[in-house]
């Protein structure tokens, strides 16, 4: 399998007053390396890149690549640190069944669990039409086209068609592909396995993943299975407020929606019901909820690993765009906590990081609805281009997604400080609120009454400004007011500006417009 070349978001911290900072740093590359999230070959960060995003100086992470060095678990190369590729115990072929695996370094002999199983540490894009939907008045679409489009849902793809996309497309096109079997590519599945564990350190074989043609796709055909399994309609639980799209998918299908409230940690397994209304089928986002923006703590996640192993219950992953986090590190996807890979299916796409008319995504599942899955995606899926598959594949094997996602991680990093700046002072007006903005490509600012939030929807869109409404996020469409503002739409130039006009509705219809100032 051709090795992933670009650096491993690391998911490193240091604590004062544990030990030495080099120390630490050590002691956590040694254990990613025995869990197998780190594999022989791999990049690690410069040292300047990872002293930055952890928080310390650079001799300190110098001084712990030095004695990893020393020790045989890194080398250097024309510039680059990467994992020793000498070290035994780990094929270039990757991880490929469930058995622990031995690394081996100079005499010490290290173990990792199934599935690299660690202790934790500390979907599918909205339409453009449900997004015009969320703006009442709005009537045309040629008039939406004219606004400083600040919805959700739409990612920058100024950027992504550079050298390497357009090389892959070329090398797809040149040689067209016949087509692959119902599961997907086997070359891309091998990215994607390669991608989940340096990015989400996930650890599963590429028979686990399944192509498909985005999140619902993957939902669709997860929910048939099940449906085929059990004889009769399931009972599907989700977030309330949630992603409205993807809940539409199992009320399509003929299933039965249990909304379920949140807390400021997302979804409560105590508040998950019993009896006749016990969920087959949890659906949730945990890395960052859509549309609050809250993430999941690890004990309450093992609770709710927990909890679906207890009642023999799915919980599906919405992975939607955990890539795009700009504070702390890496959470780990709940896939990587559920250590007997029983429990959860993880739904993945590239809507949010690429385009969401790429039209490409993936299902993780559990080796016992895997060949239920397949054999469904086969008989009733849309088949998906082989052309694409290849595409995405060698886009992927070049380094190129990775890159691409750095790249807009600090570009809506930028953007999210624009929004924190234009509303720095709206803590201080009553019932308005900025949400924290720890990822993602939206931002919720929340407001005292549905009135207001209409209000400055209203005034918003004749500014020429268009924003979501967070009210028709709840299921009942009774929950909290406020706007939804997406990151992605625009350039910053005009970003900056739609926020700017953006506040100014603000000030007209909540009042007070001082206190923004």
């Amino acid at each position: 399998m051709p090795r992933y070349r670009s650096e491993a978001d690391l998911p490193l911290s240091v604590m004062r007053g544990q030990g030495t900072i080099p120390g630490q740093i050590v002691d956590q590359i040694r254990s990613l390396v025995a869990e197998g999230r780190l594999r022989p070959g791999d990049p690690l960060p410069s040292s300047r890149t990872l002293a930055t995003r952890i928080g310390v100086s650079r001799g300190s992470v110098t001084s712990a690549y030095d004695q990893l060095a020393v020790e045989g678990y890194l080398e250097a190369d024309r510039g680059s640190t990467r994992i020793t590729t000498e070290l035994s115990g780990l094929g270039a072929e990757g991880f490929t069944g469930n058995n622990p695996a031995a690394i081996t370094v100079g005499s010490a002999s290290l173990r990792r669990g199934p599935h690299g199983a660690s202790s934790p540490a500390s979907g599918c894009a909205r339409t453009w039409t449900e997004n015009r939907d969320s703006i009442a008045g709005v009537a045309k679409e040629s008039r939406d086209l004219a606004l400083l489009d600040l919805r959700p849902g739409t990612p920058d793809t100024s950027s992504l068609a550079n050298t390497t996309w357009r090389a892959a497309w070329r090398a797809a096109a040149a040689d067209p592909s016949l087509g692959y079997e119902p599961q997907g590519s086997p070359h891309l599945r091998n990215q994607l396995s390669e991608y989940l564990r340096l990015m989400r350190s996930v650890i599963r074989s590429p028979d686990d993943l399944l192509v498909t043609a985005g999140a619902r796709d993957g939902l669709r055909i997860l929910l048939m299975t099940l449906h085929e399994r059990e004889g009769r309609p399931l009972v599907v639980a989700v977030e309330d407020p949630g992603y409205p799209s993807l809940h539409k998918v199992p009320q399509a299908l003929g299933h039965r929606i249990v909304p379920i409230p949140l807390d400021d940690q997302g979804l409560d397994p105590a508040r998950l019901p019993s009896g006749t209304d016990r969920p087959d089928v949890v659906l949730v986002t945990p890395s960052h909820q859509y549309p609050m923006g809250a993430s999941m703590p690890a004990p309450r996640r093992l609770e709710l690993i927990q909890w679906a192993a207890e009642n023999r219950a799915i919980l599906v992953e919405d992975d939607y765009d955990s890539e795009l986090r700009y504070v702390g590190d890496p959470l780990p996807a709940l896939a990587a906590l559920d250590e007997q890979g029983t429990s959860v299916v993880t739904l993945g796409s590239f809507a949010k990081v690429l385009t969401p008319g790429l039209g490409l995504g993936y299902l993780l599942m559990p080796s016992h609805v895997r060949k239920e899955v397949v054999r469904l995606k086969g008989d009733a899926g849309p088949p998906i281009s082989g052309i694409l598959q290849d595409a995405m594949t060698r886009f992927m094997a070049d380094g190129g997604l990775q890159r691409h996602t750095a790249r807009m991680r600090r570009s809506y990093r930028r953007r999210r400080d624009m929004l924190a700046t234009a509303f720095d002072t709206a803590k201080d007006h009553p019932g308005v609120e900025v949400l924290p903005m720890d990822g993602g490509l939206h931002a919720v600012i929340r407001l005292p009454t549905a009135a207001a939030e209409e209000q400055v929807i209203d005034d918003a869109r004749r500014r020429g400004v268009a924003v979501g409404a967070l009210g028709t996020y709840w299921s009942g469409g009774s929950g909290r007011a406020g706007v939804v503002v997406g990151f992605g739409g625009l350039s910053e130039q005009r970003f900056e500006r739609g926020l700017t006009l953006l506040r100014e509705s603000l000030e007209r219809c909540i009042g007070e417009a001082s206190r923004f100032r």
